[in-house]
């Protein structure tokens, strides 16, 4: 009898940890706080309102919607492998402080003139510099992205970051922080687009557009405003609305308070959808 009860209460105790050990509902750590918590905005319902006007109104960039989770389906066709995480790293450390296009030539040009990363990593700087030129600030990056090769042949034995895709948001987060030079908005950006986790990046476009439309209070900062906004957010809307601001900013100077591009020809000869999202005081 005693060796019984011994018995069930050991599954118990087995079950009870194999249950604790899978995450339910948002990846988001429970630690992590709001530091706006009495700013009620943005609402799940403002979320999808504007998800919806956004879309209608641009739809989902190609370059970005080739991230989206994939769905199962029934097809046999079996999709694209993913961007190695690797990557995308280093295209989102090429992306900081420039244009879309510069970035993306960048990238291009660093992949077709060194055949491998290990071959990167054993380059002189000059000829990494001299790769990536095009895209601004190149002995800034390209010490930043030897230092992370470095440090990534150092720690793991070898240039690959694809053992992130098992590791929780907080375990990534730790492990990108590691790096010198990768800041907040990279890890969120490698997140969201290569390891498929809800996160919500803010870059230079959305902060302004949170702002604006009083998603975050006039006293946030960047950091603050990507705490705020990733509690506020639902997770099933975060990929499609962070790509759709991010459009809307490049395009739009009405809502950002930008001098905007050409491109934005479409938006700033009409009213700005956005700002019909009026905005409320919050006191804090």
């Amino acid at each position: 009898m005693e060796k019984k009860r011994k018995r069930k209460q050991h599954v118990a105790r087995e079950t009870k940890a194999k249950a604790k050990a899978v995450r339910v509902g948002p990846t988001r750590s429970d630690n992590v706080k709001d530091p706006f918590p009495s700013h009620t905005r943005p609402t799940p319902q403002e979320c999808e309102t504007l998800r919806d006007t956004l879309l209608a109104l641009h739809g989902i960039p190609p370059d970005l919607a080739k991230y989206r989770k994939l769905q199962p389906t029934s097809d046999t066709a079996q999709p694209d492998p993913p961007e190695p995480v690797l990557d995308g790293l280093v295209r989102t450390v090429l992306s900081q402080n420039t244009t879309e296009a510069n970035s993306q030539k960048a990238f291009a040009t660093l992949k077709s003139s060194f055949p491998t990363w290990g071959h990167v990593l054993g380059a002189d700087s000059k000829d990494v510099e001299d790769a990536i030129r095009c895209g601004g600030l190149a002995p800034t990056k390209a010490s930043c992205i030897k230092n992370l090769l470095r440090c990534l042949r150092e720690r793991r034995g070898e240039l690959c970051l694809e053992y992130l895709r098992d590791l929780s948001v907080d375990q990534v987060k730790a492990e990108l922080s590691l790096f010198k030079g990768i800041g907040p908005k990279t890890v969120a950006c490698v997140l969201m687009f290569n390891l498929q986790q809800d996160d919500f990046p803010v870059d230079t476009h959305i902060f302004e557009i949170a702002k604006t439309i009083g998603w975050v209070p006039a006293i946030a900062d960047r950091n603050k405003s990507y705490l705020h906004l990733n509690q506020r957010i639902p997770n099933e809307l975060k990929f499609d609305l962070n790509c759709l601001l991010y459009t809307h900013g490049k395009l739009c100077r009405k809502c950002s308070g930008k001098k905007g591009n050409n491109q934005g020809k479409k938006c700033n000869d009409n009213p700005c959808p956005l700002l019909n999202h009026d905005k409320e005081s919050v006191e804090l």
